[in-house]
């Protein structure tokens, strides 16, 4: 990445705070089968709930909140209702999407193996590309990342990612869209 913020010394995610129904599944999932370390627990004052926090690597962290009063599930709403492989990828404005862990390159391949040999649905390998259906079976010059997809046991999308190559000037070409191009659903 060859752009940098020069208004505020970022450094990534210190963490992103997402809500399950239980966090003993969550631990399970988490640790058990991602091996992020479990680094951080508290309970939430007044019986609200609790907090705990997963080590994913470079100093971020990925919590989770166990909520005694959290609504249930909202599928297609606060999160997509299923992987983008299965034509699922929409989720309402201010929803989060996914979660997308960067990993390294060399072990892509095998990282999707072990994570279909844990038990967990994978989706295909996709080689993101500028083309016009975004994604190509090969990797080629224009694939800018590799990536698959899956869900935790609460449904969160999460992705498994690696650049394949560096950004540059020419990959910022787009005219931003705006709140008037949306096609708003009466559904919702």
């Amino acid at each position: 990445m060859t752009a940098k913020n020069t208004t505020f010394d970022l450094r990534g995610i210190n963490h992103l705070a997402l809500v399950c129904a239980d966090m003993r599944r969550t631990i399970d999932f988490y640790s058990g089968v991602l091996g992020m370390p479990l680094v951080k627990t508290l309970d939430l004052p007044g019986d609200l709930g609790q907090h705990f926090f997963f080590d994913c690597g470079g100093g971020n962290t990925v919590a989770f909140f166990w909520l005694a009063d959290s609504p249930d599930a909202a599928p297609g709403i606060a999160a997509p209702k299923g992987r983008p492989d299965e034509g699922e990828l929409a989720s309402a404005v201010g929803s989060m999407n996914h979660v997308a862990f960067a990993v390294p390159p060399e072990e892509f391949d095998d990282y999707r193996v072990r994570l279909e040999a844990a038990g967990v649905a994978v989706s295909p390998v996709l080689n993101h590309d500028d083309s016009a259906s975004g994604v190509s079976r090969h990797v080629h010059p224009g694939t800018f990342v590799r990536s698959f997809y899956f869900q935790d046991p609460d449904g969160v999308l999460l992705e498994f990612a690696c650049w394949t190559r560096e950004f540059t000037e020419a990959d910022v070409a787009h005219e931003p869209r705006t709140a008037a191009d949306r096609r708003v659903s009466s559904a919702h």
